[in-house]
């Protein structure tokens, strides 16, 4: 399988410049350029760097200048520093992969298409010249299988525009599901060989999960180890979520769960990727901070054990705060051993 090389081990830098108040004090005081250092400090060698619409645009679709220039700071400290960095825009005007927002319409809207394909060619303009360390991500987890058709026709239209201007630029596109695996048979195929198709995994969803107040069936209060049998995990997930999530039907219930686990979800992604010769990028895994600090290690190592056996390219989620971060307080006695595995 082909790799994406430069991007192999990497971190995101979640609500910074996305799913934040989107404020000047926010801007400035979240991430700064210590905390590039600290992730080169790491041994990583890229950041995903999420943005949302309203970083750089009014609601009217006027262009903000210091939006813009924030991202030009970030591109320009890890050009500096030798990180390269991923560029997601995690909503659009018109799309929202959080429950609850007003940004709806963007699938059945042509102006609000039209929009999204003129900010990603502001986007190539202005920093598709990096393109020997910045890659582009269209846009975040796009939800509903229905979308799929009408996301194939307009991720394509937006690669070509992208590629008048910036012809060389890495474009990782994922599908519905929010970034699953099981949408990679349905992307488009790959527009050029400078596609990366992009995948999320935070499976089991119910042990990386565990008391997350914006999963609407999830008692807050549920907590589990990592080291459960696959009958424990199905009847968490049966009682905590409203869905199936990483099947597990198939495995033997008295067996504990192991990176076997991983290794057999991981395989529909790594057939496609060698079949259409395309690379492939997970741009999201990670624990949420109310399992165990050693419980998340344990997670990390069986799932980034697959990634170095397949050679795919990853970032955890995230760097700070945000219900997840690895350099938060509570990490601190086993994020030497995480470091070493991400």
């Amino acid at each position: 399988m082909k790799k994406f090389k430069g991007y192999m081990h990497g971190i995101n830098l979640g609500g910074w410049l996305s799913q934040c108040d989107h404020t000047k004090e926010r801007y400035d005081n979240f991430i700064t350029e210590d905390d590039f250092k600290v992730i080169k400090s790491w041994g990583l060698d890229h950041i995903r760097i999420p943005v949302d619409y309203e970083l750089v645009e009014d609601d009217a679709g006027n262009y903000i200048e210091s939006g813009f220039d924030y991202i030009q700071r970030a591109i320009e400290t890890c050009k500096k520093l030798g990180l390269n960095v991923v560029l997601d825009l995690h909503k659009t005007f018109g799309y929202s992969f959080d429950d609850g927002e007003n940004e709806s319409g963007f699938f059945d809207n042509a102006k609000y298409q039209d929009r999204f394909y003129k900010l990603w060619e502001q986007f190539a303009q202005r920093f598709g010249k990096n393109s020997d360390m910045l890659a582009f991500e269209l846009l975040n987890e796009v939800t509903k299988k229905e979308y799929c058709d009408k996301w194939n026709d307009i991720s394509y239209e937006c690669i070509r525009r992208i590629r008048k201007i910036a012809p060389k630029v890495k474009i990782l596109v994922g599908g519905y599901y929010n970034n699953s695996i099981e949408a990679l048979k349905d992307l488009a195929a790959p527009y050029d060989e400078n596609v990366v198709y992009n995948f999320h995994c935070y499976e089991p969803l119910i042990f990386t999960h565990q008391g997350a107040h914006w999963i609407e069936k999830m008692n807050n209060d549920f907590r589990m180890p990592y080291d459960a049998s696959y009958g424990t995990y199905i009847e968490n997930n049966d009682r905590e979520l409203d869905h199936i999530t990483g099947d597990m039907s198939a495995y033997d219930k008295q067996e504990l769960i192991s990176a076997k686990f991983f290794d057999d979800y991981l395989a529909e992604a790594v057939k496609i990727a060698n079949e259409r010769n395309v690379m492939l990028y997970c741009g999201e895994y990670g624990v949420i901070d109310k399992a165990t600090p050693e419980d998340a290690l344990k997670w990390y190592k069986d799932i980034c054990g697959c990634f170095d056996k397949y050679g795919i390219g990853r970032a955890a989620w995230t760097y700070k705060e945000m219900d997840f971060g690895l350099s938060d307080e509570r990490m601190k006695g086993v994020r030497d051993k995480l470091l070493k595995l991400l």
